[in-house]
């Protein structure tokens, strides 16, 4: 597949839940239970891109999960896998996502050939432009705002943001703090895209919290893929 190929299975303006169910409160369901369903009320909301970010999970906790993630999916939405490569290529997902200090770019293509795009976090202009170089297919950039995920991280803000999406050619989606009152500041700043993790993890009606950030980033008028 070519990489233009590959790129293009991409749509924008994207809406990517992050999923972090170890710093979610407890959930009256049994189990992990209660994310399956979150996803698939995420999905219909208009969620694009899921991202799978289990930290806590071994391997094969991790894939038993995933399983149940892309049932959810249900082929509505995009499956990536944050950092372990193994999990995405075992579930067959769509991407992987990696730290700004994980396993170089490189490395990890070799490992999961020419169709899994590969996300790659960044915190600077430098780190954008070294990631874009070794053949990432998308950037998350942040941390945007302040957020109860990553307390006391050094902010990118908007006029950060900005440089870093002029600084480079690929498609950024934005990270940190972001929900349906500042998204529309993210995508000013010129991303192509929104990550979130309370706004819908947290969230009453999921699909609603979905939705509204979906009406919101779709207002900007991005379309298409990049």
């Amino acid at each position: 597949m070519r990489i233009a190929e590959r790129r293009a299975r991409l749509s924008f303006p994207a809406l990517v839940l992050v999923t972090d169910s170890a710093r979610q409160p407890q959930r009256e369901t049994t189990g992990e239970a209660w994310l399956d369903d979150i996803v698939r009320e995420a999905v219909l909301g208009g969620v694009s891109i899921v991202q799978l970010r289990e930290k806590h999970l071994e391997r094969g906790d991790l894939i038993a999960l995933g399983l149940h993630i892309r049932d959810a999916i249900a082929g509505r939405a995009m499956l990536f896998v944050n950092s372990n490569v193994d999990a995405a290529i075992a579930l067959g997902a769509d991407g992987v996502h990696l730290p700004e200090r994980a396993l170089p770019t490189g490395a990890v293509r070799d490992r999961v050939g020419e169709r899994m795009l590969i996300s790659r976090a960044v915190h600077s202009i430098d780190a954008a432009v070294r990631a874009e170089r070794a053949g990432a297919d998308v950037l998350q950039a942040g941390t945007l705002f302040a957020t109860q995920s990553k307390p006391g991280a050094p902010l990118l803000g908007p006029n950060g943001l900005s440089e870093v999406c002029a600084a480079v050619d690929l498609p950024v989606i934005a990270i940190g703090g972001i929900d349906a009152q500042n998204a529309a500041e993210a995508l000013g700043a010129g991303a192509q895209g929104v990550a979130v993790i309370g706004a819908i993890l947290n969230a009453d009606e999921p699909r609603e919290a979905a939705a509204a950030l979906r009406r919101t980033i779709d207002s900007i008028g991005l379309s298409g893929a990049a």
